[in-house]
């Protein structure tokens, strides 16, 4: 029968049984193979897997006690996780071995070569500290190099939070401590993780005197924590990781293009789709708001702008006039908020084909806009001239 090479191995099944009666090894490991048969399929097939070289020489080690029997089988595989997962699951239906009633539990899934990575770390280290000074650092594996980086990390706070250094004035907020493991790995050390989904106290606290940046996973957990930790704690700023990817995973180069990419709380919340506290449905408005007179603007000037307004429809543009009425900037109407803060010279007017949200009329009116232009208004307690054409 096929044996699997030491070095191919991936994975160490060990688990334990215990049998009404006196057994021998043979009756164990037919026990194995008889009672897993046609379980999981012809692919998963353990007589076949072992001639295959995919699953090793089974070991059984028992000892007898009074009419009982008791042991441990260790089963090596090449095969990989999932493989590995099903064929420890299926070993624990077996209900007899021999002619005797037993239960098998699996103890644990080793990662064979996990161990084998862990112990060359260890004694990269030891040997790292034995190299003399002027040693050639480019010689230095990037997993001893990772290591010196992260050699500084700390606990901070009651709940003894996983941090760098934390110390200057604005600080990154992370979820987890692989997440800081990975920011400190590339150079980042003003970061702190949450040791979970649900906000501390130390965060709480923290956020009241420096400047936070929180930063998400891509997935739709990162949006519920950005939240919860946005509804609970003083947050300026929200970087995301790509869509689908977590921030342990991401690369230097991604890291620092995420930060770059950072955005207010507001906006954020505003890009998602998600409702503030402050927003409310939509409503149709008359043709001119309760804020407009009569004198506010002249025929021309109401001229110009439903010339705009009318050229404008169905477009999901926003345009943005000068003085003069001509045109300084289209954007996309979803991303109005962010383009008014890029803007060179003060906006005159603004029209909107579609709702203007909450979010853009304050966003037009720190831009010291005049009027805006809309279909609706999701808010008319506003200083501007709010038009409806």
């Amino acid at each position: 029968m096929a044996k699997v090479s030491p070095v191919s191995i991936k994975y160490m099944i060990y688990a334990n049984f215990i049998a009404e009666g006196a057994l021998e090894k043979p009756d164990v490991i037919g026990a194995i193979f008889g009672q897993t048969e046609g379980l999981l399929g012809s692919d998963l097939e353990m007589r076949d897997l072992q001639k295959e070289g995919k699953i090793g020489r089974i070991e059984v080690d028992l000892e007898r006690s009074e009419k009982k029997t008791k042991g441990q089988i260790k089963i090596p595989t090449a095969l990989d996780q999932s493989e590995t997962s099903l064929i420890a699951a299926a070993i624990e239906t077996i209900e007899r071995i021999g002619p005797s009633d037993a239960q098998i539990e699996v103890e644990r899934i080793e990662d064979v070569r996990g161990s084998k990575r862990d112990f060359i770390v260890e004694r990269a280290k030891k040997l790292m500290k034995e190299l003399q000074s002027g040693a050639d650092s480019r010689e230095f594996s990037t997993q001893v190099k990772d290591y010196s980086r992260i050699s500084g990390i700390t606990e901070y706070g009651d709940e003894k939070l996983p941090a760098g250094d934390i110390s200057e004035r604005e600080v990154i907020v992370v979820e987890g401590r692989a997440d800081v493991v990975n920011l400190l790995k590339n150079g980042i050390k003003n970061v702190i993780g949450m040791n979970g989904t649900n906000l501390p106290n130390t965060i709480r606290d923290l956020s009241r005197e420096k400047e936070i940046t929180l930063f998400v996973d891509g997935d739709r957990g990162g949006k519920l924590i950005a939240r919860n930790v946005t509804d609970n704690a003083n947050v300026k700023y929200i970087a995301t990781a790509p869509d689908g990817k977590e921030v342990e995973e991401l690369n230097g180069k991604e890291i620092f293009m995420c930060l770059r990419k950072k955005v207010p709380v507001e906006e954020f919340f505003y890009r998602a789709n998600r409702r503030f506290d402050y927003s409310e449905k939509p409503v149709q408005t008359p043709s001119r708001t309760a804020e407009v007179k009569e004198e506010d603007l002249s025929d021309k000037e109401r001229d110009e702008l439903r010339a705009v307004y009318e050229s404008n429809k169905k477009r999901g543009k926003a345009i943005i006039l000068d003085r003069n009425f001509k045109k300084v900037k289209s954007v996309s109407a979803k991303s109005i908020v962010g383009s008014l803060r890029n803007l060179d010279e003060k906006p005159y007017a603004i029209v909107i084909d579609g709702t203007a949200t909450a979010i853009a009329i304050n966003a037009a009116e720190d831009a010291d806009c005049k009027v805006v232009v809309a279909d609706n208004f999701s808010n008319t307690s506003s200083k501007l001239k709010l038009l409806s054409l």
